[in-house]
């Protein structure tokens, strides 16, 4: 048996023993069993790899969205019914507790001491994999929690994160002062919160000064070290450089660096102790840093240079620690977003993202006479979700989109849309221009006339997209929104900036090679950039047609075809 070998009945046990049971009628059998077959294919696993307890598999069941199983939404309602259904009646049937396979005698004497139910619920799992093992109570150790984590991951839809470990950890040792439990302490992972960390203001005053200052000079139009004129940062950079000087000065006090002898930048990023950060994050990690650990050496140079604070060997033995750490950056997509490429690239799925918005606005007319403000609501997302299917754009834009200035008509009032956002308004300082077809232009001007004052809420501003006191929406929270709306509707879960990510996609799909036009539609400053996030996407593309070729290659014989899948 493998580590992660399922440690209890399966779904193919249930469907076995649904179909030798006498006392179900036929219809039910029948029934019971293939929903329990089209559940497990809808989970993309095995029904051997699925335990046939309900408790176990509740929270993936009902993840699944019928856009993705290929049914209609009725049909997946039923398929989750009768597995509810059918697990139940095999625990029932074979004597199994509602939590699955009875426990051996030391763990159930155990859990009987656990009169907290937030500590028994924290415990019930690792107590259950650990009678199943045939682990004993006090052979518990953090390798078993380790394995026991592992086996959750690959089993359950339940979190495995940092927090979830320390929460086993934590009710365990707490249980360590009821009468018989097993006295081993198990460590507790830390969590990033920074408990305990010095704050900002017991720094010296010197060093505060002098990062005020640094930040400061970002908000002026300076020269940078190669003679050309800088634009000033904006706010959001600003703040993002001073956490970044904050936490290296916490992480290397945290390793034993002395807060008071943090009088300076260059005390601060003198190269040992940026290294010594480094080498920690890094060692966290595992064998490749993180991004953020590797950008933490590109900074710690940039800032160098624009405030001159270290000599020559010195920041050359910096810049040495930002070159290294760079072979280790990863390019293109990360594989959460190569994930979502996929599906959009191999499916309908993007088909019902984009004409999510026809039917969310069918849905607002159909409400705007009983809920005016809810259907406002709707109309907002519809169009955003159908601004972002055509024109990429970042979400701090979409989000303060203004009209008659970023929504213009240069053709008149019969004219299409134009989204115009001029470079000073854009990330990487690149003027964007999209020209948006009829279909959208109607839709914004229903949204305009017909949704938009039910949420201006009498206050006298020019966003399309209207928050609280005359302001825009948050970017942050519309995002997440439109990104909750999209997936209770189509069951893809998509960001707002992986709308990006999916108009380079389903571009090259069309375009092979063509990063130019792709450049230009983000809106990146050079081909390169282009080129480093997308190149990997066309393997999927060239093996699509290198499967057609071999496909043309092949005899086929009607009646030569693979059997009808088991109902």
């Amino acid at each position: 048996m493998t580590e992660n070998a399922l440690l209890e009945p399966s779904f193919a046990d249930a469907i076995a023993a649904i179909e030798q049971a006498s006392d179900l009628p036929p219809a039910k059998r029948t029934h019971w069993a293939s929903s329990l077959r089209q559940i497990a294919k809808a989970l993309g696993r095995p029904p051997e790899s699925i335990a046939a307890r309900w408790g176990a598999v509740a929270l993936s069941i009902n993840l699944l969205h019928h856009s993705n199983t290929g049914v209609a939404w009725k049909t997946l309602a039923n398929h989750k019914s009768n597995a509810k259904a059918a697990t139940h009646w095999f625990q029932k049937d074979n004597g199994l507790q509602k939590r699955g396979t009875p426990l051996i005698p030391e763990w159930k004497a155990l859990r009987r001491k656990l009169s907290d139910l937030s500590r028994k619920s924290k415990l019930s799992g690792l107590i259950r994999y650990c009678s199943l093992k045939g682990i004993m109570p006090a052979e518990v150790d953090d390798t078993v929690v380790d394995n026991y984590m592992d086996y959750r991951a690959k089993t359950t839809a339940l979190a495995t994160d940092v927090k979830a470990r320390r929460a086993i950890a934590r009710a365990w040792n707490a249980s360590r002062g009821l009468k018989g439990w097993p006295q081993q302490t198990l460590t507790e992972p830390p969590l990033k919160a920074t408990t305990g960390w010095p704050r900002w203001g017991d720094f010296p005053l010197s060093l505060q000064k002098e990062v005020q200052n640094h930040l400061d000079s970002l908000t002026r139009p300076r020269r940078g070290i190669d003679g050309k004129r800088l634009s000033p940062c904006k706010a959001s950079t600003i703040r993002t450089r001073k956490v970044d000087l904050v936490s290296l000065a916490k992480k290397a006090v945290r390793l034993g660096t002395p807060i008071e002898s943090l009088k300076s930048l260059s005390e601060l990023l003198d190269p040992v102790l940026v290294e010594n950060v480094i080498d920690s994050e890094w060692e966290k990690a595992g064998p490749e840093p993180k991004t953020s650990t590797i950008d933490l050496g590109k900074k710690a140079v940039a800032v160098a240079r624009s405030v001159g604070c270290l000599e020559g060997p010195a920041l050359e033995q910096l810049d040495e620690i930002r070159a290294k750490l760079e072979k280790h950056r990863a390019e293109g997509l990360t594989p959460k977003n190569m994930k979502l490429i996929r599906q959009i690239l191999n499916g309908n799925v993007w088909k019902r993202v984009v004409n999510y918005p026809t039917e969310l606005m069918k849905e607002a007319r159909r409400r705007k006479d009983q809920s005016p403000v809810k259907a406002a609501v709707m109309a907002e997302v519809a169009v955003a979700t159908a601004i972002e299917t055509v024109a990429p754009v970042r979400a701090a834009n979409l989000a303060t989109i203004r009209l008659d200035e970023n929504l213009v008509r240069p053709g008149g009032l019969d004219s299409n849309y134009l989204l115009v956002f001029p470079h000073y308004d854009v990330k990487n300082r690149v003027d964007l221009t999209f020209e948006l077809d009829d279909y959208l232009t109607g839709l914004i001007d229903e949204y305009v006339q017909e949704y938009r004052p039910f949420v201006v809420r009498g206050a006298n501003a020019d966003w399309l997209f209207p928050g609280t006191d005359g302001r825009p929406k948050d970017s942050h929270l519309f995002g997440i929104q439109i990104t909750d709306r999209i997936q209770k509707a189509t069951g893809l879960r998509i960001t707002l900036h992986q709308f990006r990510h999916a108009a380079a996609a389903i571009y090259l799909k069309h375009h092979p090679g063509d990063y130019e036009t792709v450049r230009r539609l983000l809106g990146h400053r050079n081909t390169r950039t282009t080129i480093k996030f997308y190149c990997g996407l066309e393997t999927i593309q060239a093996s699509r047609e290198f499967g057609k070729i071999i496909r043309e290659h092949l005899r086929f014989d009607p009646d030569d075809h693979p059997p009808e899948p088991t109902p």
